[in-house]
């Protein structure tokens, strides 16, 4: 079958991850980030916390977090198209959270496109249950966003088939 992919590790963004970031934003979203607002998240914010999956030196998805009040706020993540369907997404989700919780936070929340089944899927099989919806939250197409909420002081995850608002 040939020579094995080299390992995925899950690592703090850096600076230098930049250029790869912005090629998964543009990939992955139709409103994607601009680099100011990432070094704004990286140098400026102090509540914000960003991971990213990495195959050698090169970024192939990430994550970010802000912690206000005792909460973890998911503000972005993505991972690049040719790393999909790989549980990527279920790692960086799941090192994020050893994130919070390390940090002694016990409730985290985000938000999710209405119309995005797999990531909805995804976050529900990680525990997280739908709690209400922010109408015409996304900006480029006024779609509503389904907000999500996870205790992590619960030990057990969610069944997947709870139901959304």
């Amino acid at each position: 079958m040939g020579k094995s992919a080299p390992p995925i590790t899950i690592e703090p963004m850096r600076l230098r991850d930049l250029p790869d970031i912005l090629r998964i934003e543009k990939a992955s979203f139709t409103t994607p980030w601009s680099e100011n607002a990432f070094l704004s998240e990286l140098l400026e914010n102090d509540y914000a916390f960003y991971l990213v999956a990495r195959v050698g030196e090169q970024a192939v998805g990430y994550v970010g977090v802000w912690l206000i009040a005792g909460e973890g706020h998911i503000t972005n993540i993505a991972v690049h198209p040719d790393y999909r369907r790989q549980g990527l997404g279920r790692r960086l989700m799941m090192a994020i959270e050893q994130l919070c919780r390390e940090r002694r936070i016990s409730r985290m929340t985000l938000e999710v496109r209405r119309s995005n089944a797999i990531a909805q899927s995804l976050y529900r099989q990680l525990g997280y249950v739908g709690a209400g919806y922010r109408r015409g939250y996304y900006r480029d197409n006024n779609e509503d966003a389904l907000i999500m909420w996870k205790d992590l002081r619960q030990q057990a995850l969610t069944s997947s088939s709870e139901e959304s608002p």
